[in-house]
């Protein structure tokens, strides 16, 4: 597979660039600190608040994966001791709005597998020479059905219908009896589909249940985000990145060292990890390993979706090398790739947590079904945000041709 490296005729990119970076993102982590501060964060946090949350979690990333990339022109010492500190803040504040996005996913996805409910559909019109309903007994107009008629006469005046004859008007006859899907006068009448009973009765047990688990998840993850904030690990790294805004530690070769090695070694070996990916064993969703683990009471983490995982968690240290020696924004199939594994690491994050209730002890038939048909189809969308990597992908690499 082609890879993308950086124009060498664009000239080196020197440590300077890597410096103003993350002098840049450190003032967006400081500002995105006093705002959460001033807006609050407590129960009834606003949406000012959960924006700078958002925008210290950013921030925090962009400074651990520069660490991590560009590691040989920082202080070895001061980087090895940020960089899991920035990863603890930023993996910390992800818990709440990763919940929160679980519920809303799968309560959205049964809804649409259970369906809204059918309109009652309207009776049929009554086709000329249909036999009309009963009615009591000396109230028939004319033109009625007539009583029952001795055999022979019946078939008399059936004989002079077959034979062109124009029966009288004091007689009818009855029709042949017709297929239940049709009309008396021959034309196909729409049957309504019968209701999906097992899925529509589970399927609101079933959201009760996903909403009481992971809004309680939420609610903790909630807690432990402030309580973190309010600790003195937090106060400590946000001082070294208060020090971070006005002095980036680099190493004394710094001066001497190109970018462009480095960023092209973060891009090796995320085409490396993208060339190992399992795609023949991960291919369906129910392969024979699949279907073991589903089955299974463990619950771990699925254990095809592991690389994927790590392919993400690559894209993401080469967008960011990108964004240190580059001022123009990525390609967009290396956006499109970014998003179709976010899509699998949500499906396969909200195919756990159906999982994980459904096997709550003395759930009603119904309620399993409901989450077993949510599991299976959480798993097929992690195919499809597979296959949608792997096109984002190819044309990321015919971009480099």
């Amino acid at each position: 597979m082609a890879q993308r490296h950086l124009d060498p005729t664009a000239g080196p990119v020197p440590a300077d660039a890597l410096a103003g970076y993350l002098r840049a993102r450190a003032t967006e982590f400081l500002r995105a600190l006093r705002l959460h501060r001033e807006t609050g964060a407590g129960a009834a946090a606003s949406e000012d608040s959960v924006e700078a949350a958002r925008a210290l979690r950013r921030a925090a990333r962009r400074i651990s994966a520069s660490l991590h990339t560009f590691q040989p022109v920082l202080d070895r010492d001061w980087s090895e001791s940020m960089r899991p500190e920035l990863a603890w803040v930023s993996g910390t504040l992800a818990q709440e709005h990763a919940y929160a996005t679980r519920l809303d996913q799968l309560l959205l996805t049964l809804h649409r597998l259970s369906g809204p409910p059918q309109p009652p559909q309207p009776a049929p019109t009554r086709a000329a020479g249909a036999i009309p309903p009963p009615q009591p007994a000396g109230s028939r107009a004319a033109g009625a059905i007539p009583p029952p008629q001795p055999a022979g006469s019946r078939a008399a005046g059936a004989a002079r219908v077959g034979a062109g004859s124009t029966p009288s008007s004091g007689a009818s006859v009855i029709p042949p009896p017709t297929d239940p899907g049709t009309s008396a006068n021959g034309n196909r009448t729409v049957i309504p589909a019968p209701d999906r009973g097992n899925l529509t009765v589970g399927a609101a047990k079933a959201g009760a249940l996903l909403d009481r688990q992971l809004t309680l998840a939420r609610t903790r993850a909630h807690s432990t985000a402030l309580q973190a904030l309010g600790s003195s690990r937090f106060h400590a790294v946000a001082d070294k990145v208060a020090v971070l805004a006005s002095e980036v530690p680099l190493s004394p070769s710094a001066t001497t060292t190109d970018l462009r090695p480095l960023a092209n070694a973060a891009r090796t070996r995320l085409a490396d990890a993208v060339a190992a990916l399992p795609l023949l064993t991960a291919g369906s969703p129910y392969n024979a390993e699949a279907l073991i683990h589903g089955l299974s009471p463990d619950p771990a983490p699925h254990p095809q979706d592991a690389p994927w995982h790590q392919v993400r968690l690559l894209l993401r240290l080469h967008r960011y090398a990108l964004e240190v020696c580059h001022t123009a924004a990525p390609a967009k199939s290396l956006l499109a790739a970014g998003e179709a594994l976010d899509r699998h690491r949500d499906a396969s994050e909200a195919a756990a947590a159906a999982a994980q209730a459904a096997r709550t002890p003395r759930i009603a038939p119904a309620t399993a079904y409901a989450l077993g048909v949510l599991h299976a189809d959480q798993r097929h969308e992690v195919e499809a945000a597979r296959y949608a990597f792997q096109r984002s992908w190819q044309k990321e690499a015919l971009g480099a041709l």
